[in-house]
């Protein structure tokens, strides 16, 4: 008898797995739409990205801002995983800081709206803030104390002002082509360093 249920077993786990991996397809076509598009990309644009149909996104996400708070939280993970990623590489700490602040603003990028999409739920953008920082800040402070303690940047720098300071270099990105934060954020992390690993 426990070989007979050991296959529906199998297949029960292996449904869940693909299950998984198509709602994490869906969510990083949602992010690339959401950040070239907005957060009000046409739902079916996004559908074309992923491969699916309309009717399966919303079977996982019954409205927008379902579908807006998951992809949050899905590039909030992936960005805290890459810091320890980064810093696992074995480069120096100063490149694996300044690779994950591009993950940071590329994130940011996508961030865009967020609030307007989810305005029929303060609290629940308010949880989301705090699921952010919560997530977030741990990592950016291990790659800056990294940094420091390889002597390549100053010490004193919080991850919370270095992550707001980046945030608000971000702000008009997507409103004037002409501006690239990219350049003014590259210019902050010139600042961190000390003279000798510039």
């Amino acid at each position: 008898m426990p070989t007979a249920g050991k296959p529906g077993g199998t297949s029960a786990r292996s449904r869940r797995a693909d299950a998984v991996r198509n709602q994490q397809t869906l969510l990083d076509a949602a992010a690339e739409v959401f950040a070239t598009s907005g957060v009000e990309a046409p739902i079916r644009q996004i559908a074309a990205r992923a491969g699916v149909g309309m009717g399966t996104i919303y079977r996982h996400f019954p409205t927008r801002a379902d579908l807006v708070a998951a992809v949050y939280r899905h590039q909030v993970e992936a960005c805290a995983a890459a810091g320890p990623d980064l810093l696992a590489d074995g480069g120096p700490p100063i490149e694996a800081l300044r690779r994950w602040v591009e993950l940071f603003i590329d994130f940011l990028v996508t961030k865009h709206g967020l609030a307007g999409a989810l305005q029929s739920d303060g609290s629940g953008f308010d949880a989301l803030h705090a699921y952010f920082l919560d997530r977030l800040v741990p990592v950016c402070t291990q790659l800056l104390d990294a940094a420091v303690e390889a002597g390549e940047i100053r010490a004193g720098t919080q991850a919370y002002e270095l992550m707001r300071g980046i945030g608000n270099l971000c702000i008009g990105h997507d409103s004037d082509p002409r501006y690239d934060p990219r350049r003014l954020v590259e210019l902050l992390l010139q600042g961190l360093r000390l003279p000798q690993s510039r």
